[in-house]
């Protein structure tokens, strides 16, 4: 099945991430998200309120975790303090910052 994705995403680097967030400000959050959204390479954000779930597809070639976090910050969000969380994130920046390399480089054939 092909699906649609928004300009600047490829399905080949396309990523999809999971962070909780603290509790914080309604308004600030619904602003953030919609800021988030506009990042180019950013395919889908949304948010889950009863698991304060941070839910986001984005092509990690153009943009990486460390995006996001900027604007969550900007806005006095934080990322929840767990283990568990701390662990993804360190995972995803991982994963990120391999796809943007690989992306970076040019093929190599022996022929």
């Amino acid at each position: 099945m092909h699906q649609e994705h928004r300009l600047g995403v490829s399905e080949a680097n396309l990523v999809t991430r999971k962070l909780k967030l603290e509790p914080c400000s309604q308004r600030e959050l619904e602003i953030a998200l919609q800021e988030i959204d506009q990042l180019y390479g950013l395919d889908s954000v949304a948010f889950d309120e009863n698991k304060r779930m941070l839910r986001l597809a984005y092509d990690a070639s153009r943009i990486c975790i460390e995006c996001v976090e900027e604007v969550l910050t900007r806005h006095s969000i934080d990322i929840s303090h767990g283990w568990w969380n701390r662990f993804k994130e360190d995972h995803y920046r991982f994963v990120d910052q391999n796809i943007k390399d690989n992306a970076a480089k040019d093929p190599w054939s022996c022929h």
